[in-house]
């Protein structure tokens, strides 16, 4: 607790609105349920900070004071909007009951863990593209196939030489020829292009293979490890998974009692799920209750326009709204300054690598 904390304890009242009192154990906790990175006994909270939450606190409970006064609670409007909010609040929290009955015990993890073993396998690849015409003239030429190969030979003589790697791939970047892997890759099973994770994981350690060909390039990969995530690596992944399993289940059960019917006519027809796909895991009902604005495009977030309203002028509490970042799946090209044609040629050759991310 802050020095502002006296030897009265957290109970001493530290705002008043007409004749509501707030204590400040109810402030803190009011504000840090609202937005937590924005609690007001926070080290990193300055006094400027904190009276600018207090006064729009004040506020808000001012605001809201006057509307009871003037009997808007009544109005058909509000009322509608209290009632959605005391549903989204009363789901959420039996959402949150939900997940806690289905959070699996170290043992279930573990046991998941030894009953899908390969599914953690993952290979450290090095890849190896020819391009077949190296700069972007119209009169540049186009080597044939066997042309091609008989350059990746050449690349794979002098790797296997013992030629240093990362200035071999430099010279191979530099030439015009094509891009090697100065750094192997590293990719669990499952995230690699079907065709080339058959590939890399029926190889042997050292092995190189010609994956594909396309008019642009060939690609060949080299297998330079084998190796499996262990469980301490993955055991959060499982976790979540597992859980995500519980927790369908157990609405699948809620709404088999709940009786829940669906007029088909305006809902259209249930969608029959595909036997041993992944379904998605229900989301928690305050998410399902977000509003599209106009055009479908802003999304107005529950708990974060709550948060606006105390953070912002009492006059822009109208204006608040939250639209939810897009994240991208991209990954990078190891750096490698590639023409604009050849980096989209790597993209097609299974450019999802990454770096060895350990958990």
């Amino acid at each position: 607790m802050s020095a502002k904390t006296t030897s009265a304890g957290t109970d001493r009242v530290i705002l008043k609105v007409g004749d509501a009192q707030v204590t400040e154990s109810e402030f803190e906790s009011r504000i840090a349920a609202i937005e937590p990175q924005s609690a007001p006994d926070k080290d990193s909270v300055t006094e400027k900070d904190r009276r600018k939450l207090g006064d729009d606190y004040a506020s808000v409970l001012m605001l809201s004071q006057q509307a009871v006064a003037n009997h808007l609670d009544s109005s058909p409007e509000v009322s509608r909007q209290l009632a959605i909010a005391r549903m989204q609040v009363l789901s959420d929290a039996e959402f949150e009951n939900l997940m806690r009955q289905a959070t699996p015990s170290s043992e279930e993890i573990s046991q998941y863990y030894s009953a899908h073993l390969s599914d953690y396998d993952e290979v450290q690849i090095r890849r190896l593209f020819i391009w077949k015409q190296r700069d972007n003239s119209k009169n540049a030429p186009v080597l044939t196939s066997q042309a091609a190969r008989a350059s990746a030979d050449q690349v794979r003589k002098a790797y296997a030489s013992g030629a240093n790697l990362k200035n071999l791939s430099e010279d191979v970047r530099k030439s015009g020829e094509g891009m090697l892997d100065p750094e192997p890759l590293t990719f669990p099973r499952g995230e690699l292009p079907p065709q080339l994770e058959k590939v890399a994981f029926a190889l042997k350690e050292g092995e190189w293979s010609e994956v594909e060909e396309t008019p642009a390039r060939p690609l060949l990969i080299q297998l330079v490890k084998r190796d499996r995530q262990q469980l301490g690596q993955v055991s959060a992944r499982i976790e979540k998974n597992l859980q995500g399993e519980k927790i369908q289940a157990l609405l699948d059960d809620l709404k088999k009692k709940a009786g829940i019917w669906m007029d088909e006519q305006y809902f259209g027809t249930a969608v029959v799920p595909v036997p041993g796909a992944q379904r998605r895991v229900s989301v928690p009902p305050s998410e399902l209750q977000e509003s599209a604005k106009k055009g479908g495009t802003m999304k107005t977030n529950r708990r974060s326009r709550s948060f606006c309203y105390l953070a912002l002028s009492v006059s822009l509490l109208a204006a608040c709204v939250f639209q939810p970042s897009l994240v991208s799946a991209q990954m990078t090209s190891m750096g490698v300054d590639l023409r604009p044609d050849q980096r989209s040629v790597a993209r097609d050759a299974g450019q999802h690598a990454r770096r060895p991310n350990p958990d």
